[in-house]
C-alpha cells in the first residue's frame, strides 16, 4: 500500500511540473521578446542600462520562468550573479503573472529597508505562509508587537552575566568533554568526520542548554541519530523549498492532498513540536520545583513562562526559532570558516599565534575571547563570503521608491541579499575575492605589532541584519565561535577529505551549507597539549 502511494504521489507531482512547464512554454510561444522590451522601457525600471542584457529575459505572463527553473539548483549564486551585471547591484525579477521582485546589493537601498522605512517593510506574507508550518509565531516569523514581545523578553538574556555563564559553563563544556574528545579520537583512530555535522550537535546542544536548561546530548562519541534532529533538518529544507517555490500553488496543492513533500513536513513538524512541547511541559514542571526553594534557574524559556504567556503553542514556536537561530547560523558560519582557513595557511599562522598569545595571559575566558582581534576578523571575513543567513525578504506595505529610484510596488517583495554584498568589487575592491582578514584591520600607532579592528557599516555589511531587528545573538555567536575556533585550533590541524581540486558544494536553504557536508581528517598539531 505505501510504495503504491508513493508511486501516486510521484505521479501527482511529475504531472503537476509537466503541466505547468507546458502552460510556460504555450504561453512564450504566443508572445515575444520585443513586446516585453516595451514593457519594461515603458516601466522605467533599471533592467535597460548597460550590463542589462546579463539580467535573465521576461516574457509576459510567464515572466523569467525559464531562467528561474535552470538556476533552481544555484538559486542564491545566481541572483547574486544578477545583481553584480547590475550598474546600480538592483534588478527586478519578473515572475509569474506579473509579480515582480526586487533584489538589492545597494547599502543605501538596505538603509532605507531595514531602518528608515523600516515600518513599511515587514516579513511578507508569501514569507509567512510558507514557514508558518514550521517556525509559527516565533520572532523570525512575525510582526508588530508579537515581534515585540518576544524580542523585549528574550534580550534580557544577552547581557554580560549571561554571556559570561554561556561561556564558562556552556561552551567550555561542551568543548572540553565532547568535541575535544571526539576529533581526538578521530585523529587517533585516522578516520574522515563529517565536521559539519559535527558543529551543528555541538550549537545544537550549546542552544538547548542556554535558552532551556536542558542538554540534549546529541554530540556524544556515538554520534546518535535522535528522531528530533533529522525531523527538525527535513523541516527546514521543505520550508526553504516552499519559500523559493516558482509555483507555490503546487506545494499548496500538495498540502491540501496531504502528499509528497508537504506529507513529509507535517509528520516533521510533528515530531519538532512534540520534542518542544515536552520541554515546555518539564520546563514548567521545574519552575514550580524550584519556586519553593526560591532558587529558579532563569533562561530565555523561563522567562517566556513566568511572564505568562499560557499558550503552548505560541511559546512551542519560540523554542523551534530560537533552536533554529543557535543551531543553523552559528554552525554554518564555523563551516564555512574551517573551509577557508585550510586554504589559507598565512591567516591560520596569524590566528595561531593569537591563540597562544592570548592562552598564557591570565585574563578570564570571556575577555581572553573579546581581545582575539585577528580571528574575529577571521571570522568576518569567511561570514563575508559565504553568510550564515544568505538573502532576507521582506514585502513592500505601500507603494515606495528605493533610494537608487527602483519603483516598489505595494505587496512587491523586496530581497537584500548578503551573499552578493559581500563579491561586489564597489565594496571590497578588486580583491573581493580573496579571503584576506587584514581588510578588517589597522595596525595600532601606539602599540606596535597590534591590530585594532575595524568594523563596517551595519547596511554595507548585514549579515546579522541591521536596524531594528539587527540580530541580539550577535555577541554570543562571535564568543561562541572564537571559543570553538581556539580549542581546535590550538590542537588540531582540520584538514579537508576532498578530491584533488574539488571545493566543497554550496547549497543553502534557509541557511548556508556545504553540500553533503564537509567531510575532514583530523590531526594532531605537533606540539599541543
Amino acid at each position: 500500500m505505501r510504495a503504491l502511494t508513493r508511486t501516486y504521489t510521484k505521479i501527482f507531482e511529475m504531472f503537476a511540473e509537466l503541466l505547468a512547464s507546458f502552460l510556460f512554454l504555450i504561453f512564450s510561444l504566443l508572445f515575444t521578446s520585443n513586446k516585453n522590451n516595451s514593457l519594461a522601457r515603458k516601466s522605467g525600471e533599471p533592467n535597460g542600462s548597460s550590463g542589462s542584457s546579463l539580467l535573465p529575459r521576461s516574457y509576459p505572463i510567464i515572466g523569467s520562468y525559464f531562467a528561474i527553473y535552470a538556476n533552481r539548483e544555484r538559486r542564491v549564486q545566481w541572483l547574486s550573479d544578477m545583481i553584480q551585471s547590475s550598474p546600480s547591484a538592483t534588478f527586478v525579477l519578473h515572475r509569474f503573472l506579473g509579480q515582480r521582485q526586487v533584489f538589492t546589493a545597494d547599502p543605501d537601498n538596505v538603509h532605507h529597508i531595514l531602518k528608515t522605512h523600516f515600518h513599511i517593510y515587514p516579513k511578507g506574507e508569501l514569507l509567512r505562509r510558507s514557514l508558518h508550518d514550521f517556525l509559527g509565531d516565533g520572532i523570525f516569523n512575525v510582526n508588530g508587537d508579537t515581534w515585540k514581545i518576544q524580542r523585549q523578553i528574550s534580550s534580557h538574556e544577552f547581557n554580560r552575566k549571561s554571556l559570561r555563564k554561556f561561556v564558562k559553563t556552556v561552551v567550555e563544556t561542551e568543548l572540553s568533554d565532547r568535541l575535544v574528545p571526539i576529533m581526538a579520537t578521530a585523529a587517533g583512530n585516522k578516520t574522515v568526520l563529517d565536521l559539519q555535522d559535527i558543529l551543528q550537535r555541538f550549537t545544537f546542544d550549546n542552544i538547548c542548554k542556554i535558552a532551556f536548561g536542558y542538554d540534549p546530548a546529541y554530540l556524544l562519541p556515538s554520534l546518535p541519530q535522535g528522531k528530533f534532529a533529522d525531523a527538525f533538518e527535513e523541516a527546514v529544507l521543505i520550508s526553504s523549498g516552499r519559500l523559493n517555490s516558482i509555483l507555490p500553488i503546487v506545494w499548496k496543492l500538495k498540502r491540501l492532498l496531504g502528499v509528497g513533500s508537504e506529507k513529509r513536513l507535517k509528520v516533521a513538524v510533528s515530531r519538532v513540536r512534540d520534542f518542544a512541547r515536552d520541554l515546555i511541559r518539564e520546563k514548567k514542571r521545574l519552575i514550580v520545583r524550584q519556586s519553593s526553594d526560591d532558587q529558579v534557574e532563569v533562561d530565555i524559556l523561563s522567562r517566556f513562562l513566568m511572564s505568562g504567556h499560557s499558550d503552548e503553542n505560541f511559546v512551542i514556536d519560540i523554542v523551534i526559532s530560537f533552536i533554529h537561530a543557535g543551531r543553523d547560523t552559528t554552525s554554518a558560519a564555523l563551516t564555512w570558516f574551517f573551509w577557508l582557513i585550510s586554504q589559507n595557511p598565512d591567516a591560520e599562522r596569524e590566528i595561531l599565534n593569537e591563540i597562544r598569545e592570548k592562552s598564557g595571559s591570565g585574563t578570564a575566558v570571556l575577555d581572553e575571547m573579546r581581545d582575539m582581534v585577528y580571528t574575529h576578523a577571521a571570522l568576518c571575513e569567511s561570514m563575508r563570503l559565504y553568510p550564515p543567513v544568505p538573502v532576507d525578504t521582506k514585502e513592500a506595505l505601500v507603494d515606495d521608491f528605493l533610494p537608487d529610484g527602483t519603483l516598489v510596488k505595494k505587496g512587491t517583495r523586496v530581497v537584500y541579499h548578503p551573499y552578493a554584498m559581500g563579491r561586489l568589487p564597489e565594496l571590497w575592491g578588486p580583491d573581493w575575492a580573496e579571503f584576506r582578514p587584514e581588510r578588517w584591520l589597522e595596525k595600532d600607532a601606539d602599540i606596535p605589532g597590534k591590530w585594532n579592528f575595524v568594523g563596517r557599516d551595519h547596511y554595507l555589511y548585514p549579515v546579522f541584519q541591521a536596524g531594528p531587528r539587527i540580530c541580539l545573538g550577535k555577541e554570543m555567536a562571535f564568543l561562541q565561535m572564537k571559543r570553538v575556533v581556539a580549542g581546535v585550533l590550538e590542537r588540531f590541524n582540520v584538514v579537508p577529505a576532498l578530491d584533488q581540486g574539488r571545493k566543497p558544494e554550496y547549497f543553502a536553504d534557509l541557511t548556508s551549507k556545504m553540500k553533503g557536508g564537509f567531510p575532514v581528517r583530523i590531526e594532531h598539531r605537533m606540539g599541543s597539549k
